[in-house]
């Protein structure tokens, strides 16, 4: 029981600072990074220098190339921000239709989708939430259903990060992992639009009227993020499903308009937008698009030139390690700033003011950075000293071959815990894929429960202190009560859900 106990510990710590103290995740991380160093000398036996080597892999897995594409992402959206590219998006969007339930679909699970698959990191629920409260939405409501929209990209963020760390972290095929987070995730993403519309309209009633507009949008999302996994990977299924769904809602809006006036918006009419405002302020995501795309595996002459330039390094000394690939060019943090300067130019934007958003954007990320880098450190040193294995032995005798049934559960607990899809494949994944491993799981099966492990988490976020907590900071109304009431309302959809999950998780690994 002792190894146990010190085993979860840096777990347990943050699941006690982050919950309980309410203390800052770059705070909190650091010390479960200590906890573990301890741990794993003390009680594991672990040799000091494998231990450093340890902390050494997981600082180089954290900058290259999680926390490169990273900084990309928020420095592209910065970018966007400071050459009022956003304002434009913003203004297009809203011109759309006068109806809120139309709006709140192609603001917070459109466009919230499309940050989320590119920048991720709070962007999704802050920036769709002020938009629809801004246009007079009630506040609440406003919040929630962006809370709700999030759940569907949240595995695919920045770029997929989520699933490519998971993956990566697991040595499987990135691309067969973000199928099968598609596939577990489709239940919600097809009601999603539906359970947005009820709470927005405040009950069901509001979805008369609205069923093309949410089927198109649901469906729409869940094959274009299903697709665009099993064909090229998590990289851009997130971006891809938030175009699809803007797309299909627009069309369905075109010829199933809603007629009921008790929805309709009352508000001043937004200046017309021009065709080269429109290009301009959709350049940088339409450069990062095509230039994804061309440098993916679609493209294999372009994908293993730039994939030959690349450097591997044995960190870890102990038992188990291996090479270390740094991908200098082939790696999408490289290709979005590529894309986000070269648009900067094509804009005319001086470069003085592109180097100014990028030094602010590495201010403003330090936290993160800290972050990121103590987590996944302490990931790596619970998975080499055989902290890990040590839960996942003891969670499987507790559960048996039920195991996959509470695979999903767990990540939402991580999820809750860290607010962080990126977080919960890095700190939970190994425990997972070592708990699948433990029951006997064929390598498909173990792959199905650690895709089960991202969709858990993206479920916790839907009730996570720190997503609700973005939320009514972006529109001004925290510490009203507002945070009890909208986790009131996201517990009764993360309850249903998540044992529907788990269920999902259980029969659907016995087909695989």
């Amino acid at each position: 029981m002792t190894l146990l106990f010190m085993g979860v510990l840096p777990i347990l710590w943050l699941i006690v600072a982050l919950s309980g103290l309410k203390m800052a995740a770059w705070k909190a991380c650091p010390v479960a990074l200590l906890l573990s160093l301890f741990a794993s000398i003390a009680y594991f036996g672990m040799p000091w220098d494998y231990m450093a080597s340890a902390v050494l892999e997981g600082t180089a897995l954290a900058c290259w190339p999680i926390l490169l594409i990273i900084t990309a992402t928020i420095y592209t959206y910065h970018l966007s921000v400071h050459t009022k590219g956003m304002d434009i998006i913003k203004a297009m969007l809203t011109s759309v239709s006068s109806d809120y339930r139309v709006l709140i679909l192609l603001i917070a699970f459109g466009f919230g989708g499309f940050l989320e698959g590119m920048a991720g990191f709070g962007t999704a629920v802050a920036i769709p939430a002020s938009m629809l409260a801004g246009m007079g939405i009630n506040p609440v409501s406003s919040v929630a259903v962006c809370l709700v929209a999030n759940f569907v990209p949240s595995a695919y963020g920045s770029i997929g990060i989520p699933l490519v760390t998971l993956s990566g972290i697991m040595g499987t095929d990135s691309a067969q992992l973000a199928t099968y987070v598609a596939l577990q995730i489709s239940i919600l993403g097809l009601f999603c639009p539906f359970l947005m519309v009820a709470i927005a309209g405040g009950g069901m009633q509001a979805i008369k009227g609205m069923v093309p507009v949410c089927g198109a949008a649901g469906v729409s999302y869940v094959l274009a993020q299903l697709l665009v996994s099993y064909f090229m990977g998590p990289e851009l299924a997130g971006v891809a499903g938030a175009i699809c769904t803007m797309g299909a809602i627009i069309g369905a809006v075109h010829f199933f308009p809603p007629k009921d006036s008790a929805y309709v918006l009352q508000r001043d009419e937004a200046a017309a937008v021009s065709r080269k405002q429109a290009f301009y302020a959709w350049l940088p995501f339409g450069l990062i698009f095509v230039l994804l795309l061309l440098t993916s595996k679609l493209v294999p002459t372009i994908y293993d030139s730039i994939s030959q330039v690349r450097t591997s390094v044995l960190i870890y000394r102990g038992e188990g390690g291996s090479p270390y690939t740094f991908q200098w060019i082939a790696t999408p943090g490289m290709v979005i700033f590529f894309a986000t300067f070269l648009s900067g130019f094509i804009q005319k934007t001086p470069l003085g003011d592109m180097l100014t958003v990028l030094r602010k954007t590495l201010t403003s990320l330090r936290p993160t950075f800290i972050t990121i880098i103590s987590i996944i450190a302490t990931a790596k040193v619970m998975g080499y000293s055989g902290m890990t294995t040590t839960i996942a032995d003891n969670t499987v005798a507790a559960t048996g071959l039920m195991y996959p049934a509470i695979a999903a559960f767990i990540g939402s607990v991580g999820g809750f815990i860290t607010g962080s899809a990126t977080s919960t494949c890095i700190l939970l994944g190994k425990l997972q894929m070592d708990a699948a491993v433990a029951i006997g799981a064929p390598l498909n099966t173990q792959i199905w429960i650690a895709a089960a492990n991202a969709t858990g988490a993206c479920a916790g976020k839907l009730i996570a202190p720190q997503s609700i907590a973005i939320g009514v900071a972006a529109i001004g109304i925290a510490g009203r009560g507002t945070e009890s009431q909208l986790l009131g309302l996201t517990m009764k959809i993360y309850l249903p859900f998540i044992i529907l999950l788990g269920m999902l998780v259980y029969f659907g690994g016995t087909w695989l």
